[in-house]
């Protein structure tokens, strides 16, 4: 797990990322709908940041939206999202920021299901899915009490 705040330089960065994450994570890029890792991923464990590793959502909070992106009721860790107003394509939205790292995640809608009626559409490439049964040895025990 990566424990640093400070983001790496683009070199390392592109070196460490492959050329879809760092489109997507340093040039607020968006991948493609249902041609990505994660939108019909059904196993649990958490999402972590692809960047700096911190935990971000649950599978547990992962619902099927229909947008063929990974969409979530709300964050595992709120402190590690940083949410902003994000005026570009002709529109305004609200982006979602790793707090750490500074990468974009996604988008955050407020057209989601009960409890919160929130919809985190995230990117897969901004992503790691850290499985279940692998969250002890990944340095991420501490959330094995989710799926107890």
């Amino acid at each position: 797990m990566t424990d640093n705040h400070d983001k790496p330089d683009a070199g390392e960065l592109k070196k460490r990322l492959s050329p879809e994450q760092y489109r997507v994570t340093q040039e607020n890029g968006t991948e493609l709908a249902f041609r990505n890792a994660y939108w019909d991923n059904h196993e649990d464990g958490i999402y972590v940041d692809v960047v700096s590793g911190k935990p971000l959502f649950s599978s547990r909070d992962k619902f099927d939206s229909g947008t063929g992106w990974p969409s979530f009721t709300r964050a595992l860790d709120p402190a590690n999202i940083t949410l902003r107003q994000d005026r570009s394509h002709f529109m305004t939205r609200t982006e979602v920021r790793s707090t750490h790292s500074d990468s974009h995640l996604g988008h955050l809608f407020d057209d989601g299901p009960a409890p919160t009626g929130m919809r985190y559409c995230m990117n897969s490439a901004s992503l790691r899915f850290i499985a279940r049964e692998d969250l002890e040895k990944e340095g991420y025990g501490e959330y094995w009490k989710l799926f107890e």
